[in-house]
């Protein structure tokens, strides 16, 4: 590989790593927060923190996923540090737009848990054609794909689903469902981004 390539690979990981966590960090405090919506994985744990105790989602992210990176780091050291700079940049932009959250909703409920999970969806899935994830239950998705035949989108829907039925006790059935709506839209988009993009079973980019 060239220099002119070497450039040009470190151009688009940038800007496919500052686009998908800048949609995950806009979805969330832009769709999710106002309507006490939770999100799946580690995004459902740090908003769980913030909405009983106030908690920065973002350093909760990261507090949360410590015990997945040491796994990564004994078992899956590529992982490790392919998600490494998506859970800082994703955590840190999620704290930063937080100061940006409207006080009055921009949409109606449904809207933003079917926009706010989609584009939850697109930004994890851009960021896995490039081997990018934003960390903790994403990157144990990617550890258990890579040993398995499963799409890593069905599996993070699997556990966003499970971070969802975890926050039952502090949100209303209401929010409950539109919850459940805004993980499915995110699994849909990450799956479909992922198939699309010639992403195999086991979160890899597949041989051209």
């Amino acid at each position: 590989m060239g220099e002119g390539d070497r450039v040009i690979k470190g151009l688009r990981y940038v800007i496919v790593l500052f686009v998908g966590c800048l949609l995950i960090s806009l979805g969330i405090n832009l769709f999710f927060v106002s309507y006490h919506l939770l999100d799946g994985g580690i995004i459902g744990v740090g908003l769980i923190a913030h909405y009983i105790w106030d908690f920065p989602v973002g350093m909760t992210i990261i507090v949360v996923s410590i015990p997945i990176y040491i796994l990564a780091w004994i078992y899956y050291r590529p992982f490790f540090y392919n998600s490494l700079v998506g859970v800082i940049v994703s955590s840190l932009m999620i704290d930063y737009f937080a100061a940006y959250i409207p006080a009055t909703p921009l949409l109606p409920p449904l809207p933003s848990a079917i926009i706010g999970g989609l584009m939850l969806g697109i930004g994890a899935g851009i960021m896995f054609l490039l081997d990018i994830s934003t960390g903790g239950f994403d990157l144990l998705a990617q550890m258990i794909a890579a040993k398995t035949k499963w799409n890593v989108g069905v599996l993070i829907v699997g556990f966003d689903l499970g971070a969802v039925v975890a926050g039952i006790p502090i949100v209303t059935h209401d929010e409950i469902i539109l919850s459940a709506i805004a993980v499915i839209g995110t699994g849909f988009a990450t799956t479909v981004i992922t198939a699309l993009g010639g992403v195999n079973g086991h979160g890899s980019m597949s041989a051209k």
